[in-house]
């Protein structure tokens, strides 16, 4: 191998086992899913499995792979129409797709769609004793389930006649029975190690009304049930999944093995992502909704796909976030850090800058021409993509600088505007101050300048100390704005570890809204989710539900330039 020649890169543990499947042929293609539940809105989490499952059937093209999105949608009291939708939006905003422009919901399934095939597996099951209809009560069922050291005991109801359990389950599909008034049961194991295989419940009653079927049912198929059959139903190859749901895989062979599938599915599992500084819950980012700590699930402090997409996060950068984590068995926790990295990396690269000051102090050219004159100066749109190219930013007489690059009585190592001292205007003159104004109350309220001719990208003249340059908004054309500073939600690296739970570590800074900050003009047209680098500043995108073009400037910060968190640890 010679010196120039890369090495190859190296698999994950699932990729060499479908490399490995298509190479001795057990498998001619690749087949994975991606299968939410309707019962909520996607977050990070969810995103590192939509990345790996679609991106497996991505790169397995050659073989005409592909990834189909299923909704496990088998209880009717948590599921929606909202996130059916929801979700469909967040997987193709993160750039993946189930179908075509010519059959654009090909790989689109349901689990409610095979209502009827699930209940004829469950017949076949009570068929050859190996299912039962159980009328304990729940409590009962429970206690006589036994512990990791004490087997189950066995039900009264688990040897009854196959024609007795269909001829209830009939009834029981009827809706001749109460909720919670009997269920079918898997006849496996009572005194398995793995409580799973212990005759689980696979059919619940429940008077409740589908999203998707109405009222044409009133009895479900529990998850562990439903999802390999799903499986076996869609010939997927790899049923990819997290770590918890190892301990499941007997029962999900179970199924497999005992029920007339067409195909035989391999589910494998790796790690879940963890994040710090961050929870995933579905219940506990409900609570942080329900309680008023968000303004939604939206909310751009959130991690859930649409508040990263508020915020600014771009889906590229995901992929890379998703891409870098990789794919493990080993349960660990990823440093918010590493994100917000891939977020900048992203956005350095593809994000237009612009200028904006957000705590605003005006500052007079008093040697400008007249107070009428404007000049148009030259900014590079990118300066790490040419392609970006440049454009023309209005400079008068009267700018806006932010209030901390001056300083009445600046230390040394202070290279920024103060008396008698000269900066460079981002793209634009040496100016030096000749002197500044205060209010009553002391402060800073105007800062007097003169500007040097001819230095418009030329060295400062001999004799002028020019050690920074700093951004700036032209007042007589500048953008009146809101900003919101967004930050981390939690103080804390584990929320959840914390004492007094994972409220008592609220980032009581995690937003901070300024009023009337100055943006250059060019930004006026803006629209809703176009995303910059405000130049020294950070980076930001335009609100997508509040910002309007032209005439209401509404801009989320998305992430600083540098990782401030870093130096607090």
């Amino acid at each position: 191998m010679s010196k120039d020649s890369k090495m190859p890169e190296k698999l994950d543990f699932i990729r060499d086992i479908i490399a490995k499947d298509l190479a001795s042929g057990k498998h001619e293609t690749v087949i994975t899913r991606f299968p939410p539940e309707p019962n909520g809105y996607l977050h990070i989490g969810h995103a590192k499995s939509i990345c790996f499952n679609f991106g497996i059937a991505q790169e397995n093209q050659g073989v005409d792979a592909r990834c189909h999105l299923r909704f496990d949608d088998t209880n009717p009291e948590k599921e929606e129409s909202e996130y059916v939708e929801s979700i469909k939006n967040d997987v193709r905003w993160l750039g993946f797709d189930w179908g075509s422009e010519s059959a654009p919901d090909e790989h689109l399934y349901f689990a409610s769609n095979y209502f009827d095939f699930f209940y004829d597996y469950a017949v076949h099951l009570i068929k050859e004793g190996k299912a039962y209809v159980d009328e304990q009560s729940p409590e009962e069922m429970k206690a006589n389930r036994g512990d990791v050291n004490t087997p189950g005991t066995p039900s009264p109801f688990r040897d009854r006649p196959a024609e007795e359990s269909l001829a209830q389950l009939e009834k029981m599909k009827a809706g001749d029975y109460d909720d919670g008034s009997m269920v079918l049961r898997a006849k496996i194991d009572l005194s398995s190690s793995n409580m799973n295989m212990r005759d689980p419940v696979i059919y619940r009653i429940m008077h409740a009304t589908h999203h998707n079927t109405g009222d044409d049912w009133c009895i479900y198929p529990m998850y562990d049930f439903a999802h390999p059959l799903e499986d076996a139903l869609e010939h997927i190859t790899h049923s990819l999944c997290t770590l918890e749901f190892e301990n499941h895989r007997p029962l999900y062979d179970w199924f497999i093995e005992n029920c007339p599938v067409p195909a035989t599915p391999r589910q494998i599992e790796f790690s879940r992502l963890n994040l710090s500084y961050t929870i995933m819950s579905k219940r506990k980012l409900l609570q942080l909704v329900n309680d008023g700590h968000v303004s939604g699930w939206d909310d751009p402090r959130l991690l859930t796909v649409s508040g990263m997409r508020r915020r600014g996060y771009q889906p590229a950068a995901i992929r890379s976030f998703c891409k870098r984590v990789g794919i493990t068995k080993v349960n660990s926790v990823t440093d918010m850090s590493i994100l917000e990295d891939e977020i900048r990396n992203e956005l350095n690269q593809s994000a237009e800058r612009r200028m904006a000051v957000l705590d605003p102090l005006k500052v007079t050219i008093t040697n400008w021409p007249s107070d009428e004159h404007v000049e148009q100066v030259e900014a590079p749109n990118n300066p790490a993509d040419e392609q970006a190219g440049t454009r023309q930013v209005s400079l008068g007489k009267q700018l806006w600088i932010e209030r901390d690059d001056f300083m009445e009585d600046p230390p040394k190592k202070f290279f920024r505007l103060g008396p008698g001292r000269s900066v460079r205007l981002r793209g634009g003159y040496i100016i030096t101050c000749t002197g500044y104004e205060k209010n009553d109350a002391g402060e800073v309220t105007e800062v007097l300048c003169e500007f040097i001719p001819g230095t418009i990208g030329q060295n400062p003249p001999e004799g002028i100390k020019c050690r920074a340059a700093i951004h700036w908004v032209d007042a007589a054309t500048a953008v009146d704005a809101e900003i919101r500073l967004y930050d981390r939600l939690f103080t804390a690296e584990n929320p959840d570890g914390e004492e007094g739970g994972f409220l008592s570590c609220l980032n009581q800074d995690s937003l901070n809204i300024i009023k009337h900050a100055k943006l250059e003009a060019n930004l006026n047209d803006a629209q809703p989710g176009d995303v910059y680098q405000f130049e020294r500043v950070g980076y930001f995108c335009a609100e997508l539900k509040d910002h309007i073009p032209g005439e209401q400037a509404v801009f989320n910060r998305t992430v600083a330039l540098r990782d401030s968190w870093g130096k607090k640890k």
